[in-house]
């Protein structure tokens, strides 16, 4: 089959090359992939490099994010089914989904609607749950409760600041002022200018901080939150904990319950992706060199 590979680790983006590579393995779900997105730098994570074990692997396909039908089911998996069309999120030390077909651990997708777009609901799952792992699996946040998203006009802010006003919080977005129209439009109540040196001023104190940005910013986040708030970075691990509370760093993990809920909220028009761009497969290589900086996500198309 074609699939898009990198075979240098230390120049990961220049080696990358459209090239024919084995079929998937025994033992999982075979999912044809009819659209699949990447995160830029994601050559860079040594668990690109690595199988679960630590041991090294090369060639690897990069990308995580894929939408299809299934083609091929092992013996004693349940809950899916040849023809059956899926949306997932891949192990970070497997071959990803920049491919014609890729295997996936079962638990690792969840069915598409039929009344979904492929294309865009390919652009869901990493955004998506990190999102939703952020604010309701590590923030708890509740109904009622304020949220400060930073980076709320970037790929995974959009999704939380969404997520977060559709389960009734009240949401400011930070960001650069060329955001604001944006953030605002995707339901946040107040908009942050970061480029403003005393921000914190015009936050006051809420519940939970979903960090997309770092940086001082992260640095500094401790001080608008109430005693016993959250301070949830996907950035790095915070250096300051606010009071009587919660500081923490996560990395998004595959989820099919979580993706679900995700999914649901898209198909209710509750949720919704930015898509900067659709190439084609043979076009991978090209998108991942030149897609840092760009908005929306790049969705890669299989025909």
């Amino acid at each position: 089959m074609r699939a898009v590979r990198a075979h240098d680790r230390d120049a990961p983006v220049d080696s990358l090359v459209a090239e024919e590579a084995p079929y998937a393995g025994e033992g999982d779900v075979v999912v044809k992939v009819r659209a699949a997105c990447f995160t830029p730098g994601e050559l860079t994570w040594p668990a690109s490099w690595v199988d679960r074990a630590g041991r090294p692997r090369s060639p690897v396909v990069p990308g995580h994010e894929v939408s299809g039908e299934v083609a091929e089911v092992a013996l004693g998996t349940t809950g899916l089914s040849v023809g059956q069309r899926v949306i997932g999120l891949t192990d970070w030390n497997r071959d990803g989904t920049l491919t014609e077909y890729v295997a996936v651990e079962a638990r690792n997708l969840t069915p598409l609607p039929a009344d979904v777009d492929p294309v865009r609901a390919a652009a869901l799952p990493m955004p998506g749950l990190t999102a939703w792992q952020g604010l309701f699996v590590h923030g708890r946040l509740r109904t009622g409760q304020s949220v400060l998203v930073h980076g709320a006009g970037g790929g995974v802010g959009m999704a939380a600041t969404q997520l977060a006003r559709d389960a009734g919080a009240r949401v400011l977005g930070s960001g650069r002022a060329k955001s604001r129209d944006l953030v605002l439009d995707l339901g946040a109540e107040e908009f942050v200018d970061l480029e403003q040196p005393a921000w914190e001023e015009a936050v006051g104190l809420v519940d939970l901080v979903f960090d997309a940005v770092g940086g001082t910013v992260l640095d500094r986040s401790a001080a608008v939150l109430r005693a016993g708030g959250a301070l949830i970075s996907i950035s790095r691990p915070p250096t300051v904990r606010p009071e009587d509370g919660l500081a923490m760093y996560f990395i998004v993990e595959p989820d099919r319950g979580h993706l679900a809920q995700v999914v649901d909220r898209h198909r209710q028009g509750r949720l919704r992706p930015l898509v900067g761009s659709v190439r084609p497969l043979a076009e991978a290589p090209d998108a991942l060199r030149t897609k840092s900086g760009t908005a929306g996500k790049t969705v890669i198309a299989v025909e």
